[in-house]
């Protein structure tokens, strides 16, 4: 399957190329690196764009429990459907283990426009409950 009209850019992380230059992703690894771009930045953080991003950053200090896991997927459905629309996101799941609920699990399903080919990515997610 073809995905060419995805497109390729810099990849994210940056990297370099052995003879210097600047590595480029293309398909669905550029496509997943600009699924993340868009959860990593916290709106405001652009200057020429402050509105781009995914408001993660006020659940940082929440609690991890099923009313934040509902706050959160909503978040992550909204800016996946507003900032990339390459994507069709199907499903937001995100899950935490009591035993380490630092750390929440984002899970989205999604599928690339044009095809029918169910696509998953996790985003791990850090908080610091209250203790």
């Amino acid at each position: 399957m073809s995905f060419e009209f995805v497109g390729s850019g810099w990849s994210y992380p940056v990297r370099l190329t052995p003879d210097g230059g600047v590595d480029l992703s293309a398909g669905v690894e550029e496509l997943e690196e600009a699924m993340r771009i868009v959860l990593a930045t916290s709106p405001g953080e652009r200057p020429m764009r402050p509105e781009f991003g995914c408001d993660l950053h006020r659940f940082v200090f929440a609690v991890a429990n099923p009313e934040t896991a509902g706050m959160i997927a909503q978040e992550v459905r909204s800016s996946l459907t507003r900032w990339e629309p390459r994507v069709t996101v199907k499903d937001v799941d995100v899950s935490y283990d009591t035993d380490a609920p630092e750390v929440l699990y984002i899970g989205i399903t999604y599928l690339i426009k044009g095809t029918n080919d169910p696509r998953n990515l996790v985003f791990p997610f850090y908080v610091i409950g209250r203790e």
